[in-house]
C-alpha cells in the first residue's frame, strides 16, 4: 500500500532526468528545502566520441553539490519524508512507494493525457487548455490523487518549447508553495482518461493532404519534415495561410497548398545543411511549376 505524504514535508529526495526537471530541483533548493539525494538515470555516451554526459539534473545536483545515484533503492536509505519526481522517465516499484510517499509534476490537466508526452499530446490535438498537476504516486501510470493544479490557455501559435517553459515555471512556483503551505489532501481524478504516447518520428512528417492547422500542430512540437526533390527537409517554423491554389505540396512562394488552406514556411533546414530563412532557401532551390513537396 502506497503510503501517504505528510503534509509539511522537509526532507526530500529528488527523482528527474531532462531539462525540464532541472528548474524544479532549483527552486526547491533555493527555497531552503534539505535535499539529501538526487536520483537520475545513468550517464549516456553523446555523439561519436566515448565521452559520457550526465542528465540535465546530475549536472545541476552537482553544481548545488547533492549527492547523486542511479538506483531508486537509494532513495530510502537518508531518512527522507517525501520523494519529489519530475520527469523522472523510469518505474518507480511497489516496494519503494511502500516506504517513502512520493509526488509527481505532471503537465497535463490529468485524467487527460496521462503518460510521457502530454504537453505534446495537448498540442497536436488543438486543445485550447492545459496545465500542471502536482499528484501523488501510485503504482498506476498517473493514476493518483491531485493537490493542487494550475491551467493555462494554449496560444494557438505557441510552440512546445514555449508552453513546455511555461508550464515547468508554474509548476515549480505550485511545487515550492504546496510543500511551504501543506499537501492537504490529494482530490481524486474525476474524467474519462486519455493517454500521452510519446511521438513518433513518422508523426512528425508533414502530409500536405491533410488540413494546414493541423500541419501548424506538428511544426509547433520541432522536428516536422518533409521531403524535396528526394531529400529531407526540416521545417522549423511556419505560418498559417491562405490556400494559394493548386494541389497539396505545391509552392506559390513560401506558401504550400495543403488539403485545407496553405501552410508559409518561415524557418526551414535542407539534408545536411543549417537553418535558414525560407525566402533564402527558395532563392537557392528555384521550384518549377511541376516541383511539389513530399513528391
Amino acid at each position: 500500500m502506497v503510503r501517504p505524504a505528510p503534509n509539511l514535508p522537509q526532507r526530500l529526495v529528488y527523482l528527474g532526468t531532462p531539462e525540464v526537471a532541472v528548474p524544479p530541483l532549483q527552486a526547491l533548493h533555493d527555497a531552503g528545502f534539505d535535499i539529501p539525494l538526487v536520483i537520475t538515470r545513468a550517464d549516456k555516451r553523446r555523439g561519436r566520441g566515448s565521452t559520457l554526459s550526465p542528465s540535465p539534473v546530475k549536472a545541476l545536483a552537482l553544481e548545488l553539490g547533492i549527492p547523486v545515484s542511479t538506483d531508486v533503492d537509494a532513495a530510502l536509505e537518508v531518512g527522507a519524508d517525501l520523494g519529489v519526481v519530475v520527469a523522472f522517465g523510469r518505474i518507480i516499484k511497489p516496494h519503494v512507494l511502500d516506504q517513502l510517499p512520493m509526488v509527481n509534476l505532471h503537465f497535463s490537466l490529468l485524467p487527460q493525457w496521462r503518460g510521457a508526452a502530454p504537453v505534446e499530446r495537448a498540442i497536436l490535438a488543438g486543445d485550447t487548455r492545459t496545465g500542471v498537476c502536482l499528484m501523488a504516486v501510485e503504482e498506476g501510470l498517473d493514476t493518483g490523487g491531485v493537490y493542487r493544479r494550475v491551467e493555462v490557455d494554449i496560444d494557438p501559435d505557441e510552440t512546445l518549447d514555449e508552453l513546455r517553459g511555461r508550464l515547468v515555471t508554474l509548476g515549480s512556483e505550485m511545487l515550492v508553495d504546496a510543500l511551504r503551505t501543506g499537501l492537504g489532501e490529494p482530490e481524486p481524478q474525476v474524467g474519462e482518461p486519455t493517454y500521452a504516447e510519446k511521438i513518433s518520428p513518422d508523426e512528425l512528417h508533414l502530409d500536405w493532404s491533410r488540413p494546414a492547422v493541423e500541419l501548424h500542430r506538428i511544426v509547433r512540437l520541432g522536428g516536422a519534415w518533409t521531403t524535396w526533390r528526394g531529400k529531407r527537409l526540416k521545417v522549423h517554423a511556419a505560418s498559417l495561410a491562405e490556400h494559394p491554389g493548386g494541389e497539396p505540396g505545391s509552392l506559390h512562394g513560401a506558401v504550400v497548398a495543403t488539403g485545407d488552406g496553405g501552410l508559409e514556411l518561415v524557418d526551414v533546414q535542407p539534408e545536411g545543411k543549417g537553418h535558414v530563412p525560407a525566402s533564402a532557401w527558395l532563392n537557392g532551390a528555384r521550384p518549377g511549376p511541376d516541383d511539389r513537396l513530399g513528391g
